[in-house]
């Protein structure tokens, strides 16, 4: 069956004193409205797409955490952590301490970062794509290891744990699943066969078939069952009111968006939601996860009812 998930990528609007109050009445109401998950980004800057730097942007695991206390069903994760900006050993520790607090509804979603504005800010090593996949092949390893043994050590090009402890530790069995996100087909949908309980990919209906076909392969090349691998497709999702308002949409959208990205959007009424997600549920996507862009407690509440999911 397949599972729906929101993401809040966006904290514009609000005074700091009211923006919890406001992210947490979205992530609660996305819970009682019947979705299986809710996420973050993994960003310290805000998007250029949403307001670039300017704008509001919460700590990720910070605001998780806050999130397990205030929720008691939906999972909860990053979509993804970028490898660059936590060692791997503390980034375990981290994802434990959510799994504790939400007794056992975290994700560790993980890739290969992108946001070189962002690095630059802070201070962040941000080497070439080559590296950072290898910092990532690294890191899901140590993760693993630390969500499923308490005397951890690991010696690898980026990173070295020494008898490295784990406690408490996680409430999930085997510890929380890791999600690979990105698309490449050489590399990240390999580590994704290798590593991942789960994967995540945007894009239209036959990019999400090549690329569930591509990991395939790569799953039978290194032994693994497909079946074990569950596939979540990430859809930026734009409400309207109306036909002519979703023209309206699509049009503005169109102009300032590239056209291979557009086609992943998902525009239009509550009501026709469903239909507008069909084709890439059909082209094998295990979870729908809807980013809320522009995200009101009557948006999430009424694609929840259109969905079926209450």
């Amino acid at each position: 069956m397949t599972k729906f998930g929101v993401q809040l990528p966006n904290f514009s609007g609000f005074d700091p004193s009211e923006l919890f109050g406001h992210v947490a009445g979205l992530a609660t109401t996305a819970e009682q409205a019947g979705f299986d998950s809710v996420w973050v980004m993994d960003h310290h800057f805000q998007l250029p797409s949403l307001g670039g730097p300017d704008q509001p942007m919460l700590e990720a695991y910070t605001l998780l955490g806050a999130l397990a206390a205030v929720t008691r069903r939906v999972q909860l994760g990053t979509l993804v952590t970028g490898v660059t900006y936590r060692n791997p050993g503390i980034l375990a520790k981290i994802v434990t301490t959510l799994d504790v607090i939400s007794r056992g509804r975290a994700i560790l979603g993980i890739g290969g970062a992108w946001y070189d504005v962002e690095h630059q800010g802070l201070g962040i090593d941000f080497p070439g794509a080559g590296v950072r996949l290898d910092m990532l092949e690294e890191a899901v390893q140590v993760c693993r290891a630390m969500f499923t043994g308490d005397d951890v050590s690991f010696s690898g090009s980026h990173y070295r744990l020494d008898h490295a402890r784990n406690v408490p530790r996680p409430v999930q069995a085997g510890g929380p699943k890791i999600m690979i996100g990105g698309g490449g087909e050489k590399r990240t949908l390999r580590l994704v066969a290798r590593y991942a309980d789960m994967c995540n990919v945007t894009g239209d209906v036959s990019t999400l078939a090549r690329k569930i076909g591509v990991l395939h392969r790569h799953c039978a090349e290194v032994g693994r069952d497909p079946a074990e691998v569950g596939v979540t497709w990430m859809t930026p999702l734009i409400l309207t009111t109306s036909s002519q308002n979703t023209a309206e949409v699509r049009e503005m959208v169109a102009a300032a968006v590239p056209a291979e990205q557009i086609a992943g959007f998902t525009i239009g009424q509550p009501h026709e939601i469903p239909g507008l997600v069909a084709g890439h549920i059909e082209a094998g996507a295990d979870e729908v996860i809807f980013s809320f862009a522009f995200a009101d407690t009557a948006g999430i509440t009424a694609v929840g009812e259109a969905l079926g999911l209450g």
